[in-house]
């Protein structure tokens, strides 16, 4: 059970987050910091969040770490980014009309129009583009990204 622990933000190299905080954990763990757990977010590029018992335990674990750029930026609270833990539904931001692109399973990289969503199951009816007779496809939100937002019709 981790003492009061607190949580410290570094800089990374961007593009080197999830490297850096598997090196910063496994160094932890093999000496022994009270180093509770390291989190690398999509949102934040550049930066690790370490939630550690004392700054020294950090300071200790990222030594002679590559790709760390600065020693720990300070202390913080998590109410800070929460926003950043709780997990957005795949279907958010995605409306029927919307064009997208399909980005795993058969279809992948096939582009399509969004013509029904069922967001209690993440999952969105596309009809594919670029066929000459129209093709429904049942995907999970989680395989498509938004290319195109498509146009309100005006009632």
């Amino acid at each position: 059970m981790p003492q009061k622990a607190h949580l410290y933000a570094i800089r990374t190299t961007v593009g080197q987050e999830r490297n850096v905080a598997m090196l910063i954990a496994e160094k932890a763990k093999s000496k022994g910091y009270n180093v509770y757990s390291v989190l690398a977010l999509e949102e934040l590029k550049g930066y690790l969040i370490i939630e550690a018992r004392t700054k020294h335990d950090v300071q200790l674990a990222i030594s002679g770490i590559p790709h760390v750029r600065s020693k720990i930026i300070g202390n913080f609270n998590i109410s800070e980014i929460e926003h950043f833990l709780v997990p957005k539904p795949s279907i958010e931001g995605l409306d029927v009309g919307d064009i997208v692109e399909i980005t795993g399973g058969p279809f992948k990289g096939e582009k399509a129009i969004i013509v029904q969503m069922k967001p209690e199951r993440e999952e969105v009816t596309l009809q594919l583009l670029g066929t000459s007779y129209p093709i429904p496809v049942i995907v999970n939100a989680n395989y498509v990204r938004l290319i195109e937002k498509g146009h309100k019709e005006e009632k």
